[in-house]
């Protein structure tokens, strides 16, 4: 059978299975979420000896030590995979949430109530454990989904998912509704992409190489982020102490994360004192900083920052820093720069904090707290299937909520409209 007769039947049977889960109670999604847990543990030393055929195939590859780290289902990560689906479990269903009901003056009763968005298609890399995270959210949301990973992890996410559709299977769900695309091919997501009829989203999750390629062949709606040039300005009003715990923790607690801290902005009036103090901070951990002119001035030991440099999503203990002028500067280079995931203003001026809340354009925006809040677990989600810089649908981390939609109802007593 073809490529594209495989990914076409696939799409198929997920969509006759998002019927039937779209009309699961929340009863059943639960208790269905908890033995998908416990089935995960159970089978955990066949999830390791099938992902060490993937992590052998990416030594022989010559893959980086850290990508290797992503790839690997340790007694750790999967403990972390139960626990999530169980974590999810334990949320709010949102589907058949009413959200708003109002009365027409013709007596007509209009309301809006959650449904599930149908087929989600979720393209990414190397996370085997993104498998069971966003099954056991397109479940609990009632979306049938298809899962096409890396070729890296195909062994791993293949088993991932058998454990997973047997659960699902025996509670007399169609094992449809979870499926992983077999085809290590990359034809398989181009074709995968071309089907609007069966698909009703794509979400793409790993590099900016990967997003744009989804973004420029899909026929399908695409909810994404290509990166995050995450920014904090530390104004002149701000407590130190506070600003270089915020800045330490957003750079250096885990750099390679798309909410980590790029580039550092810091009022002209305040340079002088803070900077020196905060770089030895920050080299002390291993950062490397590249500053501006100004910065170099009150700093002459780091490197000159470039162009390129403001608008890098480095991904490493690499920092750039830039002395401003004042909240109107600071908020013009996010404006220019950045990449509407994450900004954080370290202040004690109200009248600051509140113009940098309203007029920077971001998904998430924080006033005395560091840019790696930026999670869906971290915001009170209970979980996310990625972070969305689109606004269209989404804007920020997408949990339960944002992987349904609304529809509208209509209660009447005989109405016809003249």
């Amino acid at each position: 059978m073809s490529i594209e007769s495989q990914v076409l039947n696939i799409a198929k049977d997920s969509k006759a299975a998002s019927k039937e889960l779209s009309n699961l109670s929340s009863k059943k999604k639960k208790d269905v979420l908890i033995k998908m847990s416990t089935e995960l543990l159970n089978y955990a030393q066949l999830l390791k000896q099938e992902n060490e055929n993937d992590l052998e195939n990416a030594k022989e590859k010559g893959l980086s030590d850290a990508f290797i780290d992503r790839l690997t289902l340790s007694d750790s990560t999967i403990q972390s995979m139960a626990e999530g689906l169980r974590d999810v479990a334990a949320l709010p269903d949102p589907v058949g949430e009413v959200t708003r009901m109002w009365r027409r003056p013709n007596n007509l009763l209009v309301g809006k109530v959650r449904i599930p968005l149908g087929v989600i298609g979720i393209i990414y890399e190397s996370r085997p454990n993104v498998t069971a995270d966003a099954a056991g959210l397109c479940l609990k949301s009632g979306n049938a989904v298809i899962l096409r990973g890396g070729s890296e992890a195909i062994n791993s996410n293949l088993a991932i998912a058998r454990i997973l559709q047997d659960v699902i299977q025996k509670e007399g769900i169609p094992k449809e509704a979870i499926q992983v695309i077999p085809i290590t091919d990359r034809a398989a997501v181009n074709e995968m992409l071309k089907l609007e009829d069966y698909i009703d989203v794509i979400i793409p999750r790993g590099g900016e190489e990967l997003i744009r390629f989804v973004v420029q062949n899909s026929r399908i709606p695409v909810i994404k982020h290509y990166k995050g040039v995450c920014h904090i300005f530390v104004d002149e009003s701000a407590d130190f102490s506070m600003a270089e715990d915020i800045v330490i923790n957003a750079k250096v607690q885990r750099p390679g994360v798309c909410n980590a801290l790029e580039t550092l902005l810091v009022h002209k009036d305040i340079a002088s004192d803070f900077l020196p103090s905060m770089i030895q901070k920050l080299q002390d951990r291993g950062v490397e900083i590249r500053g501006c002119p100004r910065a170099l001035q009150t700093v002459p030991s780091v490197k000159q920052a470039n162009e390129e440099d403001w608008y890098e999503e480095y991904l490493d203990l690499i920092l750039s820093v830039k002395v401003v002028d004042g909240l109107d500067e600071a908020i013009s280079h996010i404006t220019r720069y950045g990449s509407l995931h994450t900004e954080a203003i370290v202040t004690s001026n109200y009248e600051n904090s509140q113009r940098f809340l309203k007029e920077v354009n971001s998904s998430v925006v924080l006033v005395n707290a560091s840019t790696r809040f930026n999670d869906g677990n971290q915001l009170g989600l209970g979980a996310e299937i990625g972070i969305s810089t689109t606004k269209l649908h989404a804007f920020g981390p997408m949990g339960l909520e944002e992987l349904t939609t609304c529809k509208f109802i209509v209660y009447g007593n005989g109405q016809i409209r003249s």
